[in-house]
Order: structure tokens, then C-alpha cells, then sequence
């Protein structure tokens, strides 16, 4: 191939694209199943089997939208293309929190799952760096989010290798643990099973339960607007695989991992001590360390992918919005691969300032996690309904029926709801210095979520309304000017007053640089004070027109006045001219002065 050919850029096929978004999404299997056992007890699988019927209507949705729109963005598309661009960029803001927080959490549990494995991550760092990050937990999880950053930087191809490969192995791993889980099912019975249908969740309110539960299992199928936001890169017909291939995943994993968690574990056992490694703990039980350190390295590598997957997805969705203006222009450079490489250094720098911020605590982006996510699921759906009622002539491949429509938003408010009134979390913080372990009650998702939300639709605000901003902010520059302007002139414009009985030209001169040198003025008057039939020096006229023309910025009046020079003469011109006395001048007196320098009032001796 010639030099000079455009290099072909190969699109994304079906594996590739599917490893790429479900990462993220299978992700969630890691903690989703304890945490919907938290809230619904023995009825977890129920609503994560819940969770899955609405996702199957959300794969009708997504398919018209994206379909009718093959273009990046996801949520920010649907809506830019039938509503306006401020409602486009509340979806965008949404989603970019969403990404940030969805990199910041699996990078950060993707490290402490390592650390579990290597303990000596957990020793402190050394000062300074301690300041910025506690542990070497935190020091390597800026590591992989770089080397992700680093290697979405280097093209799409390649990212996609490295997420079929953890894809690959995160569901071997999946399906080696059930079948680990069955066998010793076998072996042990089901007694644990059977007691734990005891349990009363929620103190035996079923409908809270399941409630609760719902809404904390909906976190289980984030990542699925992945997709629609590199869609661009996939090839024509994939997109519509990706998202059957992500819902069979979390339909079939999620459910049965809850149910396999309460064969194993008492309840109260999961809430206590499980929480947070519930899979690891099922496979050590159920056939010992060696698949226990099989999990965990599956934690390490697929948390590391949904870190990959939310720079892919990020990288398409600000693209997008720069494209449209909403960014800065500059945000579009790209490199020899075709990456807009900046867009990925600052997605890279901003997941840092946010791990910095939380000090490594990344539970307090759960909240903004949660409500993100679900909030640009749900504007999804109204994007679907708008595409139908503004677009209806627009070619699409698939319809979703308004019942499923309808059934998605159900979904995605319930769980909204659900998320922002659940009762605040109680968390375990453990000092790794002192091993002192303390309990933490965090803050509600809603009081978490806001500032990060306000921060992000302030700056796109001022994107979107920066001509007129930056109208304002002239105007605001021209009666400044005018005023320093006017105040200006109003200095420059004071007038000085010399007194001569006809000066030397050099001692004029003096005069004049004096003037220049210490006094902001245009104007001054060299006068001279003669007595009746006195004549004025010839050659003075002739002095001041020479130095006239030598200090062009100064205006020199040459004034000839027949009177007396004294204390009233001096007071008489001041009104008169409205000059103060202080702002004239006479040369050094003599002995023959007939006046003290304080009776002329202020007049200064400049030479």
C-alpha cells in the first residue's frame, strides 16, 4: 500500500464489541448479588430476575434509538436529535459522572481485590506522595487507569484485545464456579438453603423488601448504555448482538449467583462478612484457595475492564459532544492512530482528581454512580419516546412497543426512587497502619450525587452559553475601559501652573523634565508676573516654543500677567484657572523675596 493511502480503519465485530461494553456490565455480578441479599434477603434473585425483564425491554429501546441514530453518544444523541441541546447535554453531563465514577470504583476494587492477594499494597505510602494517595492501593490504581488511558490512546483494536481476553476469562471463571458450587451442592445438601427461607427481610415487609432490592439491583446492568456510545466503531448489524449478548449474561449470572450465595451462606453471614467478596468467599468454600485466587484475579481483570470500558465509551461520547461545539474545539486532536488522545488525558486526569479527592474512600461516589447511571437510563427512554413522536418517518431496523416503554421508565423511577430515599450505608474502614477497623455511616446517594452533578452542568452551562457570556463579560470590559479611560483623562487633564521671572532655557528644561518625570498632566502654564511697563524677557516666548516641540505630550500656555506677584495674586489665579496652589511652581527664592514660602499657600519650589 502506497504512503500516501489512507490507512483503513477496521470497525469493532461482534465478540470484540460485546467484550468491550460487557465487561462493565458483568462486572457487576461482583457485588450486585450481596447487595440485592442486603436489602431483599432470600428474594435477591427475584428482583435481579426483575431487573432482567426490564433490560429485555431496554434492548428494544436502545435498538430503535441507536438504530434510527448510529451515532456516538448514547443518551446525549437520542436526545440532541429531538429535544434541544440543553436537555442533550444534561443526559451527556450524566453520563460523563456516570463513566468517571464507574472508573474511579472498579480501578479502585480491582486494586484492593490485588491487594488481597499481594498484602503488602496495603502498607502506606511514603511522604509526599502519602498526602495524595493512602496506600499503594491507591498509587496503583492511578497506574492502571494511565495504562488503560494509555492503551485506548494507542486505538480502539487494540483495547478490544485486551477485553475479549479478561471477557473470555471472567465467564470461564463464572461457569468453573457454579459447576464448583453444584458439586459440593451434592456433596452438602441443602440445609443451609432451607433455613435461610426463614429470614425476614426488612423486619418481614415483603413489599419493602423487594422494593429496596429492586432498586439496589438495577446497579447490575450498568454498562449497558456502553454500547450506544462507540457505536461509530462497530460494524453495521453488531450493535443490536451487543446488547442480546449483555443481557443473556447478567439475566442468566446475576439471579443465579444470588441463589447459589444463599446455598452456601447463612444470610446474616453474606451481610457481615461477604459483602464486598461475596464470589470469592462462595469458592473458597466451595472448592478451596485455589479457586479463590481464581476469582480474585477474574475481580482484578474484569473491574480493570469496566475501567477500559468507560474510557471507550467516554472517548465516543465527548467526541461527539465536541463535534457539536458543546467542548472545546481543541479536544479533537488526534494521533497517528486516530485517537482523540486529549479527550482521554483529560477523562484520565479528571478520574484522578477524583480519586485524590475521596482520598481513596471511593464508596463516596456511590451515590453519583448510582444516580447517574439510572437517571440516563431513564433518559433514554424518553429519548425513545420523543424519537417516535418527532421522528416518526425516520428508517429504523426494530420498534420497542410503547408497554415496554412504558415498563423501562416504571423501572427506572422505581429504582431511581429507591436509590435516592434507601437509608444511608454503614461501611467498615479499616486503618491499614494500626489495622484499627471503624464503621462509617456515609452520606445519602442524593447529598453525594449533587455537587458532582452541579459541577458538571456548570461548566457545560458556560460551554453552551459562552457567546453570551463572553458578550457580557465585553461589555463589562468596555465600561471598564471607559471608566479608567475618563479617569484617565481626568488626571492628565489637571493643569500646572510655573511661575518665571524669564528663566534660563536649561533651567526651563529642568522645569519641564520635572514635570514629565513625577507629574500625570497634558497641560501646564509658564506664566510670568510683570510689574507696569515692565516688558517681558524677549527670548522666553522663543524658550517655550522650543520646548513645545521637544515634549509634544505636554501642552505648554505661555501666559504674560501685569500685576504684583504675591500671596493674592497666586489665590486670585487659583479660582480663577481652578487650579489648587499646590500644583504651581516657582523656582528656588532669593534673599531679596519679600515673602516667607509659607504665606504663598502651598505654591512648591521645583528647582
Amino acid at each position: 500500500m502506497s504512503k500516501n493511502n489512507k490507512k483503513i480503519h477496521h470497525k469493532l465485530g461482534e465478540l470484540a464489541s460485546t467484550a468491550i461494553s460487557g465487561n462493565d456490565i458483568s462486572s457487576s455480578v461482583l457485588y450486585v448479588s450481596a447487595l440485592a441479599i442486603l436489602w431483599a434477603g432470600q428474594y435477591a434473585w427475584v428482583t435481579l430476575s426483575i431487573v432482567a425483564v426490564v433490560l429485555f425491554f431496554f434492548r428494544k429501546i436502545y435498538g430503535e434509538v441507536v438504530g434510527a441514530l448510529p451515532l456516538n453518544g448514547g443518551a446525549y444523541n437520542a436526545l440532541l436529535n429531538t429535544t434541544s441541546k440543553r436537555m442533550a447535554s444534561l443526559a451527556a453531563a450524566l453520563t460523563l459522572l456516570s463513566y468517571m465514577a464507574t472508573a474511579v470504583i472498579s480501578g479502585s476494587e480491582g486494586m484492593h481485590y490485588l491487594a488481597d492477594i499481594i498484602g503488602a499494597m496495603h502498607t502506606p505510602l511514603f511522604a509526599p506522595l502519602s498526602y495524595l494517595f493512602p496506600t499503594y492501593v491507591e498509587l496503583a490504581t492511578v497506574v492502571l487507569l494511565g495504562a488503560f488511558a494509555m492503551l485506548v490512546i494507542n486505538g480502539i483494536s487494540e483495547s478490544a484485545k485486551v477485553a475479549i481476553f479478561i471477557f473470555i476469562f471472567h465467564l470461564v471463571s463464572l461457569i468453573v464456579l457454579t459447576f464448583a458450587i453444584v458439586y459440593y451442592l451434592m456433596n452438602n445438601g441443602l440445609e443451609v438453603f432451607d433455613a435461610n427461607q426463614n429470614y425476614l427481610p426488612q423486619g418481614g415487609n415483603l413489599t419493602k423488601a423487594i422494593f429496596l432490592g429492586f432498586a439496589a439491583s438495577m446497579l447490575g446492568i450498568s454498562g449497558f448504555e456502553s454500547s450506544a456510545n462507540f457505536v461509530e466503531e462497530q460494524e453495521r448489524g453488531v450493535f443490536p448482538k451487543t446488547l442480546r449478548n449483555m443481557w443473556i449474561v447478567v439475566s442468566i449470572f446475576n439471579p443465579l449467583m444470588a441463589v447459589l450465595a444463599i446455598t452456601i451462606f447463612p444470610i446474616e453471614t453474606i451481610n457481615s462478612e461477604y459483602s464486598t467478596t461475596l464470589l470469592s468467599g462462595m469458592a473458597k468454600i466451595s472448592a478451596g484457595n485455589w479457586l479463590a485466587w481464581i476469582v480474585s484475579i477474574d475481580a482484578v481483570l474484569v473491574l480493570s475492564g469496566a475501567v477500559l470500558t468507560s474510557f471507550v465509551g467516554v472517548s465516543g461520547l465527548l467526541e461527539r459532544m465536541t463535534l457539536d461545539r458543546i467542548l472545546p474545539q481543541g479536544l479533537l486532536k488526534k494521533n497517528s492512530k486516530g485517537t482523540s488522545y486529549r479527550i482521554i488525558i483529560t477523562f484520565f486526569l479528571l478520574s484522578i482528581s477524583v480519586l485524590i479527592i475521596t482520598k481513596g474512600n471511593v464508596n463516596l461516589l456511590a451515590g453519583v454512580y448510582t444516580i447517574s447511571f439510572l437517571s440516563v437510563m431513564g433518559l433514554f427512554v424518553a429519548g425513545n419516546i420523543l424519537l417516535k413522536m418527532k421522528r416518526k418517518t425516520l428508517p429504523r431496523p426494530e420498534r420497542a412497543p410503547w408497554f415496554g416503554l412504558i415498563i423501562a421508565m416504571i423501572g427506572v423511577g422505581v429504582a431511581l426512587w429507591g436509590n435516592i430515599i434507601m437509608p444511608p450505608k454503614v461501611v467498615e474502614v479499616t486503618n491499614h497502619l494500626t489495622g484499627e477497623v471503624t464503621k462509617e455511616t456515609l452520606p445519602s446517594n442524593l447529598s453525594l450525587f449533587l455537587p458532582y452533578f452541579l459541577v458538571a452542568m456548570g461548566f457545560i452551562v458556560i460551554m453552551l452559553n459562552r457567546i453570551i457570556i463572553l458578550r457580557s463579560v465585553l461589555k463589562i470590559i468596555k465600561k471598564v475601559n471607559k471608566y479608567v479611560i475618563s479617569t484617565i483623562n481626568g488626571i492628565i487633564s489637571q493643569e500646572f501652573v510655573f511661575f518665571t521671572k524669564g528663566d534660563h532655557l536649561s533651567n526651563l528644561n529642568k522645569v519641564m523634565m520635572y514635570i514629565k518625570d513625577n507629574e500625570h498632566t497634558k497641560k501646564i502654564k509658564i506664566v510670568t508676573v510683570l510689574n507696569k511697563d515692565e516688558k517681558p524677557n524677549t527670548n522666553l516666548a522663543t524658550d517655550i516654543e522650543f520646548l513645545d516641540r521637544e515634549y509634544p505630550d505636554i501642552h505648554i500656555d505661555y501666559v504674560v500677567i501685569e500685576d504684583t506677584f504675591g500671596p493674592e495674586l497666586i489665590q486670585k489665579l487659583s479660582k480663577k484657572w481652578k487650579i489648587p496652589v499646590n500644583f504651581m511652581f516657582i523656582g528656588s527664592p532669593g534673599d531679596r523675596f519679600p515673602y516667607r514660602i509659607e504665606e504663598l499657600g502651598g505654591v512648591r519650589l521645583i528647582m
